[in-house]
């Protein structure tokens, strides 16, 4: 049996929940004319599988969903929640306002209904036809490793930071960490107290002072988007991957740890060689090397293109150009500006919605 409804919205993380909130704001009816549809087993998204450490580096205030502002986390950290913060969060964002997710239900493909009338997208359990189909799957089931010599000599232990968890693992060891973001930072002060850890960057880190936090960031970002868009120049912050000296970070600086190497060039057995031939031996290597966006239910359906990316247009910016009654929304800044961030997703979410609403009337 196919279950019909106006609009399928997959992936119950950040972006699918924004998007039911203005979904319902607009008069649609979640469960009945509005379904989301999600592969966890809980809610959180994305948050309930990232490392236990996890810092926010923004306040509650400047980390929250559209409707209803995040709860307060005040501790010696400057109120940056962790991650157990942000699932409670988003557990009772979907809670307070009744959107109806339907879970465990993974979203296998999104096709074309025989009449060409309807999308019809086929989950674990469930098919629905939709009219309008809003995918908001994020990136972090995508991890990206990118491609080194040697990768599969090396004897060690190898992992995403997708797959990363806790210091205490990787006690005693000799820790390579890869990356220059947030995440890369974060994690290497993490592990380096606990272990021997060297940081490897392709690019020197750019940090931020200790009074600037996510809030300064995201607003520089956007400026700085918005400036590339008209063709100006904007020099200052670059963009959402700038460090932020959370407490941990801040404390790695101080114990001398937060050094940053050029990228090595090569993996052997028992470590990697750098461009001038010196040679670091480890234990185990975290790459901190960002992620691609999760389309592969998308298969078929539209055309990717270079990275991953799906070419999107509309008043929205959301709505594909191959099929216009798809949407995707909060995959990075091609689906908006910073729409892969909790503050900044909302206006995605938003004009996503003004538009399949717009779409749904007669």
């Amino acid at each position: 049996m196919v279950v019909e409804v106006d609009v399928v919205v997959v992936g119950a993380g950040q972006a699918g929940l924004a998007t039911a909130y203005h979904l319902r704001r607009a008069g649609l009816s979640p469960g009945r004319d509005v379904l989301v549809l999600d592969a966890d087993e809980g809610p959180g998204g994305a948050w309930r599988h990232m490392w236990e450490g996890l810092r926010l580096f923004s306040p509650a205030a400047y980390s929250s969903l559209p409707g209803w502002m995040m709860p307060p986390w005040d501790d010696a950290t400057r109120g940056f929640p962790p991650r157990d913060h942000v699932v409670d969060y988003l557990t009772r964002y979907e809670q307070r306002y009744d959107l109806e997710v339907r879970r465990p239900h993974r979203v296998r493909s999104v096709v074309r209904d025989a009449g060409g009338e309807r999308l019809l997208v086929r989950a674990d359990g469930l098919d629905v036809a939709a009219r309008v189909v809003v995918s908001a799957t994020g990136t972090w089931t995508q991890p990206f490793w990118p491609a080194y010599p040697g990768a599969r000599d090396f004897r060690g232990r190898q992992l995403h930071a997708a797959h990363y968890r806790r210091p205490q693992d990787f006690e005693g060891r000799r820790v390579l960490v890869v990356g220059g973001g947030n995440s890369g930072a974060q994690v290497l002060a993490e592990v380096s107290t606990v272990a021997d850890a060297t940081w490897f960057t392709t690019r020197p880190p750019r940090f931020l002072p200790d009074d600037v936090d996510g809030r300064a960031l995201f607003a520089a970002a956007t400026e700085r988007i918005e400036a590339l868009r008209q063709g100006r120049e904007h020099p200052g912050v670059g963009g959402l991957g700038d460090v932020v000296m959370v407490e941990s970070v801040r404390g790695a600086r101080d114990r001398g740890v937060l050094v940053a190497r050029p990228m090595f060039s090569r993996l052997t057995a028992t470590g990697v060689v750098s461009p001038d031939g010196a040679t670091h031996d480890a234990d185990a290597i975290i790459w901190c090397t960002g992620f691609r966006p999760a389309l592969g239910h998308l298969r078929g359906l539209v055309p990717r293109e270079a990275g991953g990316r799906i070419r999107v247009d509309g008043p929205s910016g959301t709505r594909a150009v191959a099929e216009p009654r798809l949407h995707l929304v909060g995959y990075g800044d091609w689906t908006g500006v910073a729409s892969a961030t909790l503050i900044g997703v909302g206006r995605s979410a938003r004009a996503t919605a003004e538009e399949v609403v717009g779409r749904l009337q007669p």
